[in-house]
């Protein structure tokens, strides 16, 4: 656990109520010069940082994590969970909708299907007794299925470019949070959603939900330019970006566990709207678009990054985008060929992998978690394999930084 502890205590004098909420938590002075300088930012109706307060006091906080840790581990939860509610309707599908005859909708070989999907088994002296469940479905066919599946994806690409630029004007805490906020509050009423729209309630809740998973990536790369010294950056950007992976593994395997033996595919969206939105109110207690801006980061601390970390901050005016060039540049075309191959493979087999088992393979709701869950475990401990292998590399000087890029970005 984080521990504060606030030195000192006032000795004349307090700030009313209202400053206290507009300038930050209740201070601490040693003395009356200490506090006469504050209420003199006060009255001049400035805004007071708590470095400044901090500062004129002379007094300091006792913590026993790095702050940079914090926002680390906190975004890894943040992309744990931004991946959780993109996935989780690839599985809840394959159990909202009305099963058809395979020959209908999909082509080629399939394996043989149970006679009966959900059951309830009941064991009554020697004689075990199969009940059928039924439950609410769709009769969506599958060009249905799979514009609701792609839904996500037009909000999301919509707010990347805007989503950086909103970051850069009011820094990354309050763009990430906000953000990731919205999704989740777009999760847990999906159900609402597709009780009263149907299809297209459905459609439209995934993409204001896409909206708001857009801004997440431009807010970190601007976080960690802000606070991760360069000699951490690969460090921090594989614990951060690594929970993308994390979600992707817990959220394909938790949905197949309570959708299991008849569970509701509501349950899903619920569980993980409500991780959302716990880990909302975390993110605004804890983190901070800057390190001058947080309240509880040490002095030290805070001296080490100002002196490391070669980012200004929020007001540094920027120089204006080279757009012409940026269109112009090869490399550039080339990078942007690369990962449109890389998504291509990558958010196909997000979004379509647990249809597969269950449509095609007829695996059951909760082996269908675990197998679709299966790929991104490996993909997560071949990272840090590979990560590993690559900096032994550049180190020994077997190869530069530009090749091994392209060496395993082609693997």
């Amino acid at each position: 656990m984080i521990i504060y502890k606030w030195f000192a205590e006032f000795k004349r004098g307090r700030v009313n109520l209202s400053d206290e909420f507009r300038y930050g938590p209740p201070f601490t002075a040693v003395n009356n010069k200490n506090v006469d300088a504050v209420r003199r930012m006060i009255e001049a109706d400035r805004h007071v940082t708590y470095y400044e307060i901090r500062t004129s006091f002379g007094v300091g906080m006792v913590l026993i994590i790095p702050q940079r840790y914090v926002l680390g581990i906190m975004g890894l939860f943040a992309l744990a969970n931004s991946f959780t509610m993109r996935v989780c309707l690839s599985m809840t599908i394959t159990q909202m909708v009305t099963h058809t005859a395979p020959s209908e909708h999909i082509l080629g070989e399939t394996c043989p299907v149970d006679d009966v999907s959900v059951t309830d088994v009941v064991s009554n002296g020697t004689e075990t007794v199969i009940n059928q469940i039924a439950r609410e479905k769709y009769d969506w066919d599958e060009a249905t299925q799979g514009f609701l599946l792609s839904a996500f994806y037009y909000g999301y690409v919509i707010t990347h470019l805007p989503g950086g630029l909103l970051a850069e004007k009011f820094g990354g805490k309050w763009t990430l949070g906000i953000g990731l906020l919205c999704t989740s509050l777009g999760t847990l009423a999906t159900p609402w959603a597709v009780k009263v729209g149907g299809a297209t309630g459905l459609f439209i809740m995934r993409v204001i939900e896409g909206f708001g998973e857009g801004p997440v990536t431009p807010a970190f790369v601007l976080l960690l330019a802000r606070w991760v010294p360069p000699a951490e950056r690969s460090r921090f950007g594989a614990m951060i970006f690594g929970g993308a992976q994390v979600g992707n593994i817990a959220g394909p395997y938790l949905s197949g566990l309570i959708m299991a033996d008849g569970g509701d595919w509501a349950h899903v969206f619920y569980l993980f709207g409500f991780l959302g939105v716990v880990w909302f109110i975390f993110w605004v207690l804890l983190c901070y678009s800057t390190p001058n801006s947080h309240p509880f980061i040490s002095d030290k601390e805070r001296q080490f990054l100002n002196a490391n970390v070669m980012a200004s901050g929020l007001h540094r005016k920027l120089d204006p985008v080279p757009f012409k060039a940026i269109f112009r540049s090869t490399p550039l075309w080339v990078l942007i060929m690369a990962a449109i191959g890389h998504d291509w493979g990558y958010f196909t087999m997000i979004t379509d992998l647990p249809k597969y088992f269950s449509d095609v393979l007829k695996f059951n709701i909760k082996d269908t978690g675990l197998m679709s869950a299966l790929p991104y475990m490996a993909m997560y401990v071949c990272s840090f394999v590979f990560a590993g292998l690559c900096d032994l590399c550049i180190k020994k000087k077997w190869h530069s930084i530009t090749t091994g890029r392209k060496i395993y970005t082609t693997i």
